[in-house]
């Protein structure tokens, strides 16, 4: 009867002694992890950095391979311009964006106006292209995000759009006939790049708007009374292409004097 407590004792003094195997094996499992985990973060970092740096890199040069096939007939290997196309020199990448991505380059003839059509090339190698002339002739770049936010002053937008837009564009932004076969273009469908680019680099028969004639401010708030108008619910009535008064007095003219003529001949006819 007393070897039993007597191995009781043994046996509480081995396991105050002695480590659990499973421990041991924890310990060395969750070394391995933390190893393995600050390796993986720090291989992941270094090889986004370099994948960044060498696809830039690619871009530029799948822009240049790109622009030697389809754009150098016309504005010639070195950007310098041909007979057929202007240079290209101090365009920068946001100008080629724009006219590409509007589908107004290539041209398919020459005309009064570049017409805007569906895109020849995909979104990739558009800003590919435009990546290679910034590289070769800098110029206007895309600008910070906040500026194409839409949340700018849309009341102090209008007043400018008015003042500095409206003759062209007319003031529902729905566009309207120039001079010599040209037209402005309707804004209804019109990205906030594609505005500001517009206004930063003065497309086809557009004026160019620096910094000192409209402040990049300003150029947000115009930016954001045109976003707002475009989603804009029509509150009723014929909108009769947004053209101002010469749709409506043709309208007016068409319908409502050719229905006074109808009634007119109408009473004549049953009268006599």
């Amino acid at each position: 009867m007393e070897l039993i407590p007597e191995m009781a004792r043994e046996k509480k003094r081995r396991s105050n002694g002695r480590r659990s195997p499973l421990a041991a094996a924890a310990l060395i499992g969750a070394g391995l992890l933390i190893t393995g985990g600050v390796y993986a973060g720090a291989s992941a970092a270094f090889a986004t950095t370099e994948q960044t740096s060498v696809t830039a890199q690619v871009s530029a040069e799948e822009g240049e391979k790109l622009f030697q096939a389809n754009c150098a007939t016309c504005h010639g290997l070195d950007l310098q311009g041909t007979p057929d196309g202007p240079s290209l020199y101090g365009v920068g990448e946001l100008a080629v964006e724009f006219q590409m991505s509007t589908g107004r380059m290539p041209m398919q003839m020459s005309g009064p106006q570049a017409p805007q059509k569906q895109p020849q090339f995909t979104q990739e190698q558009i800003e590919s292209i435009a990546a290679f002339v910034q590289t070769i002739a800098p110029g206007p770049s895309y600008p910070e995000e906040r500026i194409l936010d839409g949340e700018g002053d849309i009341a102090h937008g209008a007043e400018l759009f008015r003042i500095n837009c409206a003759m062209c564009h007319n003031v529902a932004a729905a566009g309207g006939a120039l001079t010599e076969g040209k037209w402005a273009p309707s804004l209804a469908n019109t990205s906030a790049l594609h505005l500001y680019a517009a206004m930063a680099t003065g497309p086809q028969n557009m004026p160019v708007f620096s910094d000192t004639n409209l402040s990049p401010e300003d150029k947000r708030d115009i930016i954001s009374a045109l976003l707002f108008q475009q989603q804009a619910v029509q509150v009723g009535g014929f909108t009769l292409g947004s053209l101002g008064p010469v749709s409506e007095g043709l309208f007016i003219w068409i319908f409502g004097i050719g229905a006074l003529i109808a009634v007119t001949v109408w009473i004549t006819a049953k009268s006599n």
